[in-house]
């Protein structure tokens, strides 16, 4: 069996995601064979695996850390929240169906099976496990029934790491009282405490250490610096939706829809060092951009109502008719077409029109599509001409299906899944371009040629710099991870913690 440490922290946010990814990197440059694992993940980042199959975007990335390729198995439960009050429920990387909190509730523990399979296989095929809670592990409300923080830390025996986030105050307080409304067989495991995003003088914060040490009973094994690191997030808790855009030559404005997913699909343009983007979530936000991008959303026909209500539905019209491009993707395209139709009540039911940008109607399915593919920007004419024949890579994930009414596809793809022949996606015409394919942006053709495309039509030079790829860029970033982490934490104690758990149940 795999030795195995579980990441857990005092609320959303705290950086579990992060540190489990840190250690998968530290773990893996010591020369063994790591595997990330999250039981339950609740988030609209999602990705396609090879094989076909659903997973949280956050173990990908962990995965990446880890140098292997990402499986289902590391996220056997995926919730992609439709509602306020209900999601829809992946299991083993394929549509469950759509539950409401209330009944999810009552449901999971059916899914042990499921979770302990998959974490076997992985702890066979492995020498360590990393293992990422989920939340608080002190939701007292929810404990009777939890298979995501010390509920599986039990199931797996796995010893515990708690992580708390200084940046936002209050840490002491978090950590303690996370630790005092554990119970006692559980407060056992956490064997090392994590004080994550540090800033200052760790001097000055020691005497505050040794008195968390004497009140837990539990070591203290780092305080990680505050890090200024590219990774992708996990979640709508990201900062990066919050920042401002710097100060570059293009305006890129991203609408930030209040289901949006897959975010991190524009990581690559903010890199790009003449395209700085946004995020907009109201009329007053939206400026002047030269490209607006609709992303993708786990329900395209209530943000689109949103987009109509709040009035960014009719700037983004405005901006179109006066020349401005537009990107869509998944469900950003889908709202730029004529009309979106929900028969089977996928997602509200009924009928709406679209923004009318593009002549698409979209039909809403109960199959889901979900595959990777590769392929080429098609020929196109007007503002997106440079991107023509530019080589992509990534995957889709929507419910529904667009027919393009006449015009151009925006790119012609393979489906890598099933081996299929090319087939054109999306569709463009002059100014306006969507498209269903989650990592457009991840190909530096695409990113480059859009570049040169919107700094020469406002009258500027392109940069003549060369992006490094994707990959190159997340491995320099994951190795900065690990060397920040190697200088924080104590990992002679957390290798000598996991030693002391042998997987069967009782400590040695």
């Amino acid at each position: 069996m795999a030795k195995r440490i579980m990441v857990v922290g005092t609320m959303s946010n705290a950086g579990k995601s992060v540190v489990t990814a840190g250690l998968c990197r530290i773990f893996t440059q010591d020369g063994y064979r790591v595997a990330p694992f999250k039981s339950q993940n609740m988030a609209l980042n999602s990705f396609i695996t090879r094989d076909g199959f659903e997973m949280g975007r956050a173990q990908v990335m962990q995965a990446e850390a880890a140098c292997v390729e990402p499986s289902v198995l590391m996220n056997p439960i995926l919730l992609k929240p439709t509602n306020d009050t209900g999601s829809q429920v992946i299991v083993n990387g394929e549509v469950l169906g759509n539950m409401s909190a209330a009944d999810y509730f009552r449901y999971k523990k059916k899914l042990v099976p499921d979770i302990l399979k998959a974490f076997n296989t992985l702890s066979e095929q492995s020498d360590i496990v990393a293992i990422e809670g989920a939340g608080s592990p002190a939701e007292i409300n929810l404990k009777t029934e939890d298979i995501v923080n010390m509920g599986l830390a039990e199931m797996v025996d796995a010893p515990v790491l708690l992580v708390g986030d200084i940046d936002r105050g209050g840490v002491f307080a978090s950590i303690y009282g996370t630790v005092m409304l554990l119970e006692p067989q559980e407060r056992a495991r956490v064997r090392g405490i994590i004080i994550n995003k540090f800033r200052g003088d760790v001097e000055i914060l020691r005497p505050g250490l040794e008195m968390l040490e004497q009140l837990t009973g539990i070591p203290v094994v780092g305080v990680i610096p505050y890090m200024r690191l590219d990774l992708d997030d996990e979640d709508s808790l990201s900062e990066r939706l919050d920042s401002a855009a710097p100060h570059k030559a293009v305006d890129v404005a991203v609408i930030r829809l209040p289901r949006i997913s897959n975010f991190t699909d524009f990581n690559a343009l903010g890199r790009h060092p003449q395209l700085g983007v946004r995020y907009v979530k109201s009329a007053a936000e939206f400026g002047n951009p030269d490209l607006v991008i609709l992303p993708g959303t786990k329900n395209t026909m209530g943000d689109l109502l949103w987009l109509r209500q709040n009035g960014l539905e009719a700037l983004l019209c405005k901006h179109a008719a006066a020349g401005g491009a537009v990107i869509g993707i998944c469900g950003g395209y889908q709202m730029l077409g004529e009309t979106l139709s929900d028969p089977n009540g996928v997602e509200q039911g009924g009928q709406m029109r679209g923004i009318g940008l593009l002549p698409v109607d979209t039909v809403f399915e109960a199959q889901k599509t979900r595959t990777r593919v590769s392929g080429c920007v098609s020929r196109l004419e007007g503002v997106f001409g440079g991107l023509s024949g530019a080589a992509l890579e990534g995957y889709e994930i929507h419910m529904g299906v667009s027919r393009l009414r006449a015009g151009t596809p925006a790119t012609e793809i393979r489906d890598e899944c099933t081996g299929e022949t090319a087939h054109p996606d999306g569709a463009a015409q002059e100014n306006v371009l969507g498209s269903y394919v989650h990592g457009f942006f991840d190909s530096s053709e695409v990113v480059s040629a859009l570049a040169q495309t919107l700094v020469r039509a406002k009258g500027l030079e392109p940069a003549d710099t060369a992006q490094i790829s994707d990959y190159e860029y997340k491995q320099q970033q994951y190795d900065l991870l690990a060397q920040g982490m190697r200088n924080a934490l104590d990992m002679e104690a957390i290798y000598r913690m996991m030693d002391e758990y042998d997987g069967k149940g009782e400590e040695k």
